[in-house]
């Protein structure tokens, strides 16, 4: 790591920078849990390296330090300064695209081959991952914080309470990885909940056939109304797309139109989806 950087609490206080709540922001400030983010997401010396948010840098040092190439999206200019400083340490290997994430296309920013590593704002960390799983395949890997209830759902297996579209969407498209959980005390400000570091590595192509948005549908419609029967909750698609009832699309893929979708797994799932676009 440069040593020519101050410490990251003396640079929150040199430039008065505070967390701000409408941004989603918890500044991770623990140089040996941002090193460790780093060595999770595996050699960053080839490639480019985008990072969501980097508020005053710590994950952004740690990066660079493990020999990345660093693009950074960072909405916030009070940033900025602090991400000047850091380039000046690290001459020709950190970038910053001021912007939204939620309307960035990463892969416009970074050539390839290339990985996200971030720790993503609470406020629209599940939002970005559905983004970002619309191009997985532009992505290596994705090494992503999240607040632990948003992880547990992206890993739950099914007959989980936590399974839900989030589970299906992120597990059709890669292989999910959690990797180690984070408490509130290593945040400034502490969050009211515990974080938890996940490894998504986008396959090929995905796990099974199905069309995304066909699949899409599927999940919100299964899972809008999860107490429900499938036979309900999937009733309208089924009738849309030609059926009589949602009983008769489930018995023509082979699954128990009295199960809830909780149970059901992707590969199920993308049956469905094929079963109504055909």
């Amino acid at each position: 790591m440069s040593d020519t950087l101050p410490p990251l609490r003396d640079v929150l206080a040199k430039h008065g920078l505070r967390a701000d709540k409408k941004l989603g922001q918890h500044f991770l400030l623990d140089l040996n849990l941002t090193g460790r983010i780093a060595r999770v997401a595996g050699d960053l010396t080839k490639g480019t390296t985008i990072e969501i948010g980097p508020g005053p840098g710590g994950l952004t040092r740690s990066l660079l330090a493990a020999g990345a190439t660093v693009v950074a999206v960072e909405r916030d200019e009070r940033c900025l300064p602090i991400m000047a400083e850091i380039g000046e340490a690290y001459k020709g290997k950190f970038s910053v695209v001021m912007g939204d994430a939620l309307k960035v296309d990463l892969r416009e920013i970074a050539p390839s081959p290339r990985r996200i590593v971030a720790n993503l704002p609470y406020n629209v960390g599940t939002d970005l991952l559905l983004n970002w799983l619309n191009y997985a395949t532009a992505f290596e890997s994705m090494t992503l914080m999240f607040q632990l209830e948003v992880g547990d759902r992206i890993a739950a297996p099914p007959g989980s309470k936590t399974y839900g579209r989030l589970s299906v969407l992120a597990q059709w498209l890669c292989n999910v990885e959690p990797q180690f959980r984070i408490g509130p005390q290593a945040f400034t400000p502490p969050p009211q909940v515990e974080s938890i570091v996940i490894k998504l590595i986008p396959l090929p192509a995905p796990r099974f056939e199905a069309d995304q948005k066909t699949l899409e549908s599927v999940t919100a419609a299964a899972f809008g109304q999860r107490r429900k029967m499938l036979r309900q909750s999937l009733k309208t698609l089924a009738i849309d797309a030609g059926f009589a009832d949602g009983t008769a699309l489930c018995e023509i893929v082979g699954i128990d139109p009295q199960e809830r979708a909780e149970n059901l797994s992707v590969e199920q799932f993308c049956a469905l989806a094929r079963e109504i676009a055909r």
